[in-house]
């Protein structure tokens, strides 16, 4: 993808993390700290910098709550935490960022920043309040170590991209993302087909397909989190899944065809698992047939904003992946 797009990813990615997190508080503003959190499980080299200092989400978290606390405690009020202590963001609406994250954010882009999570996290560390400093110390770090994890990896050559199949006629998307659990946890959940609605956006029920051994029937979710319905074509409300390969604990590989619209390719989601400091990185890879006669074209090539919808639906996937195990 282009900078632009880049950068549009990445504030995306993030807006949508920092207010889930928010939505644990029952919060609708959500603020420096969860802009912090969301860095924490960012598949960016921001993320990874986090990570390596010894940051992880269910810390991070505690760190935010005890300054909570504490700053209440100055205040003369003593609460103990009423949020609803689970992800509800898809479940409301209302939400945004306060002034002053939204002002990191902003930042990010300006004087050379590429707006990307690092940038952010730079932004982040020297914000005058104090806040994040206080929530770093008592995770028993500082932001001049953090600096330093920061440009460690960005100086560290970036890992080689896994290799995808390229073949003619067939169209491909990628979109990478870290989740908060180990290995073999994440691995259970995507090789098992009835858990599959725990994490496929597209599912909402599953069951065996009667007609075809080994193949399941993947129904689309009626409603949407927040209890409003979704208009789906009757042909587009199932799908057939096979399971074409799962390596364990490192690949889970599913097909999926829409037996009533012969017309759409089917299409492959291969997930990659790889352990890393504090949990698993995973790279989802779509691929599917590209389309013959004049409607080609519309596969031919992938355009920069075609690929950024192609991500924005990879990052549906991967976005409840992770959630799945906060």
């Amino acid at each position: 993808m282009s900078r632009f797009l880049n950068t549009a990813a990445t504030m995306q990615q993030l807006s949508i993390n920092g207010m889930e997190e928010a939505s644990r508080e029952g919060r609708r503003e959500a603020d420096l700290e969860h802009l912090l959190l969301a860095l924490v499980i960012s598949d960016q080299r921001a993320g990874t910098a986090l990570r390596g200092v010894g940051i992880t989400l269910d810390a991070a978290r505690q760190a935010v709550r005890d300054q909570h606390r504490e700053q209440l405690s100055q205040l003369g009020v003593e609460v103990e935490q009423d949020g609803p202590d689970r992800i509800v963001f898809h479940e409301t609406d209302g939400y945004e960022w306060t002034d002053r994250a939204r002002a990191i954010l902003s930042s990010s882009t300006e004087d050379d920043g590429r707006g990307d999570a690092s940038s952010v996290l730079r932004r982040l560390l020297d914000e005058p309040s104090g806040l994040i400093a206080e929530i770093l110390a008592r995770l028993g770090t500082t932001a001049d170590a953090v600096r330093e994890a920061l440009n460690d990896a960005e100086h560290t050559a970036a890992s080689a991209p896994l290799p995808s199949p390229r073949r003619r006629n067939w169209v491909h998307g990628r979109f990478e993302s870290f989740v908060p659990a180990p290995i073999e946890d994440v691995w259970e959940l995507l090789a098992d087909a009835e858990r599959m609605p725990e994490w496929n956006p597209m599912t909402g029920s599953i069951e065996a397909d009667a007609e075809h051994q080994g193949s399941w029937i993947a129904h689309a979710p009626s409603r949407r989190p927040d209890g409003t319905p979704l208009k789906i074509k009757p042909e587009y409300r199932r799908r057939r899944l096979t399971q074409a390969e799962a390596l364990r604990p490192t690949r889970v590989v599913w097909w999926s065809e829409y037996s009533d619209a012969p017309d759409v390719p089917p299409r492959m989601l291969a997930i990659v698992l790889t352990p890393t400091e504090a949990g698993t990185h995973a790279t989802l890879t779509s691929t599917w047939r590209r389309r013959t006669g004049w409607r080609r074209l519309l596969g031919l090539p992938l355009r920069p904003l075609q690929r950024y919808f192609v991500w924005l639906d990879l990052s549906h996937t991967g976005g409840a992946i992770t959630r799945a195990f906060r």
